[in-house]
């Protein structure tokens, strides 16, 4: 944990950060969508308010971690700001397209009833692999299928 951040290692161990890697692996064996978590402590805070729209910062996220370039805009991000309590879910125009916001709101419901019930690990790993069934239906996973972003926690300063 040396190379993550000191606030991280208060959350998650090695083995919760590879379990939530392994969950992006797995879930982009059956899909040719991209997934990614990102974790953060807080959402920064924005002029005149703080703190800052959780889903306001995904969307900032989501470019700068390159999702929004992948070759069928089916990148979807997880993002948490653990001490603010805060989740938001970002998905590309072309899972966009066939998915609306209530079921980005049901991603958000389940992740948040399993973050209480089974702890931040379980909750981020329901949402990937709910996140990954839907874009299965959607993306199937194709034999000339890359992977286009990196599958472990992003992890913010």
């Amino acid at each position: 944990m040396a190379d993550h951040p000191r606030w991280a290692r208060r959350y998650f161990t090695d083995d919760d950060l590879a379990e939530i890697a392994h969950s992006v692996v797995e879930a982009e064996a059956i899909t040719s969508g991209q997934i990614r978590v990102h974790v953060e402590p807080h959402v920064p805070r924005r002029r005149f308010a703080w703190p800052g729209h959780p889903l306001d910062r995904a969307k900032q996220v989501f470019v700068a971690l390159g999702m929004d370039r992948t070759r069928q805009r089916n990148g979807v991000l997880i993002y948490l700001a653990i001490k603010h309590r805060k989740l938001a879910i970002v998905g590309d125009e072309g899972i966009h397209a066939h998915v609306r916001d209530e079921y980005w709101e049901r991603v958000r419901d389940l992740m948040i009833t399993t973050l209480r019930d089974a702890g931040l690990r379980a909750g981020i790993v329901a949402g990937v692999r709910e996140v990954a069934r839907v874009l299965a239906e959607h993306f199937p996973h194709r034999p000339d299928d890359t992977d286009e972003l990196p599958d472990d926690v992003s992890l913010g300063r």
